[in-house]
């Protein structure tokens, strides 16, 4: 597990009450309203004290991208907090995955799907799930292509473990974050013509995450604003 955060609570206190800022000017500006935006606090390598002190500030999900590293951090963490899985899911985690997340925002293949559905099944449990599109078209992304999202949403309708939320995409990094806008509006307008039933977008990090709401995104995953440089 990585080093204990020096962060103290009060100022991730201050930086989270600047985060939300953020979100609720951003939404403002784009006509919506700012409680329909989820803020995930992403905390992958950051250890437990690091976690509870958001926590202690009123931030309660989390997101986590390494296996290995949940399953120490989130027992020692105890109830009250929300995780969520963010990174690529390996099938044979499945099992890890079915009993430590709420949400995962990275299904992009059937045979994990079937994995999960039936570890949660043995649980007795259920996962919302976002749907990863890579709109983007890199071969170093993971998700869906466009075309394929229409068959997988009416495939995983067989789940009954599984709870689609809406899409999930990322964007090729870029320190203007205007140039994601079009990567979100791609993915905004794609959920419009094929899955219209699931309204909530997963999309936008630290450095863009404004533009990612004014086009539409209902949960973004932010790290580096709250946590600092990894």
């Amino acid at each position: 597990m990585p080093e204990p955060s020096p962060l103290g609570p009060e100022e991730a206190a201050k930086r989270l009450a600047a985060v939300r800022q953020r979100i609720e000017l951003a939404a403002s500006k784009a006509g919506r309203d700012p409680n329909s935006v989820t803020l995930l606090a992403v905390s992958k390598t950051f250890p437990a004290e690091a976690v509870k002190v958001f926590g202690q500030a009123g931030q309660k999900a989390f997101g986590e991208s390494y296996i290995q590293e949940a399953r120490e951090k989130i027992p020692l963490l105890g109830p009250g907090y929300e995780w969520h899985y963010i990174g690529h899911l390996q099938t044979n985690k499945a099992k890890y995955a079915a009993g430590l997340f709420s949400v995962l925002h990275s299904l992009d293949n059937l045979e994990l799907a079937a994995e999960l559905d039936k570890r949660l099944e043995r649980l007795e449990r259920t996962l919302s799930v976002y749907v990863q599109v890579n709109v983007s078209g890199e071969d170093t992304k993971s998700g869906l292509t466009p075309a394929d999202l229409p068959p997988f949403l009416d495939s995983l309708a067989n789940f009954k473990r599984l709870v689609p939320l809406g899409l999930m995409t990322m964007p090729p990094y870029d320190p203007d974050p205007e140039v994601s806008r079009p990567h979100f509006a791609a993915l905004r307008q794609l959920r419009d013509r094929a899955a219209p039933h699931l309204p909530s977008l997963s999309m936008g990090m630290s450095d863009d995450f404004e533009v990612a709401i004014d086009e539409g995104a209902t949960a973004v995953r932010v790290g580096t604003a709250l946590f600092g440089r990894r």
